[in-house]
């Protein structure tokens, strides 16, 4: 599917339109099995293609940018049911990156006023394209924040008003072996949350307590190995209620969710 990919990256084509293709000149198989070289030595496919596909949308990335997996669609599909019945709701992404779980929030929902949070210079480059490329679209604009989400500084104009916060935060224990792709390519501020992998988790629920109006929601995705940890300390918080715990597609624990309690 890659190698797929990547030719009709080369041809200007969809993955289908290769079934019509004629021929593949010498030009492009050059740069197609260069393409495949780099992606055999574990380049994601997305640094090579310079688009990831996420929902309804496709987005840019590249090197400084974590590459959006098909796990958060469910948590950023989670969000958009919380704010179905919601006219003009309050959204906050907390460690936005390319800006996925925000900028379908804003094309899906387009009353929602939503605010991408993201610290990492580098990566809030491709937020702030990408937030760019979907409002000269027409998409409902996305206002990109440059900050830390533990910050309890952080958008102190919206304690109490925020209806859904969420977040993808960085939560893989220092020391993890993980894949090469992951490994030599994705950002380290997005990867790395602690020797448990939590400590980022920790400082967020501090800033989304703060920031939920009472009955307003929370969603955390997390590592497949942390579905019991994240739920206990969102109970262990305090200040939460309906904590629940939700699987992936594979069946793995991936998101936690949680109301802010009244009060």
């Amino acid at each position: 599917m890659d190698a797929e990919l990547l030719l009709a990256h080369v041809l200007g084509v969809t993955r289908t339109g290769l079934l019509t293709a004629a021929a593949v000149p010498d030009d492009a198989a050059t740069r197609f099995a260069a393409l495949v070289g780099q992606r055999a030595d574990r380049v994601p496919l997305q640094h090579l293609t310079g688009r990831a596909a996420f929902r309804h949308l496709e987005l840019s990335v590249g090197p400084g940018v974590f590459v959006p997996r098909p796990e958060t669609e469910q948590l950023a599909g989670w969000a958009l049911d919380r704010l179905a019945a919601t006219d003009a709701p309050v959204v906050v992404d907390l460690g936005a990156g390319s800006g996925a779980i925000a900028l379908s929030v804003a094309h899906e929902h387009p009353a929602a006023r939503v605010t991408a949070v993201e610290r990492d210079i580098s990566a809030i480059e491709w937020t702030r394209h990408n937030a760019a490329v979907r409002a000269a679209a027409g998409d409902t604009p996305v206002e990109v924040i440059s900050g830390d989400m533990t910050d309890p500084h952080l958008l102190r104009e919206l304690d109490g008003a925020v209806d859904v916060v969420v977040s993808n935060p960085p939560y893989v224990p220092d020391g993890a072996v993980v894949p090469r792709e992951v490994a030599d390519h994705d950002p380290p501020l997005a990867l790395w949350g602690g020797p448990d992998g939590l400590d980022v988790v920790r400082g967020l629920l501090v800033t989304a307590a703060r920031l939920l109006r009472p009955g307003g929601w929370l969603g955390i995705e997390h590592a497949d190995q942390q579905g019991s940890a994240v739920p206990a300390l969102v109970r262990a918080h305090g200040g939460f209620t309906d904590v629940a715990d939700h699987p992936d597609l594979a069946g793995r624990p991936r998101y936690t969710t949680a109301r802010r309690a009244a009060g």
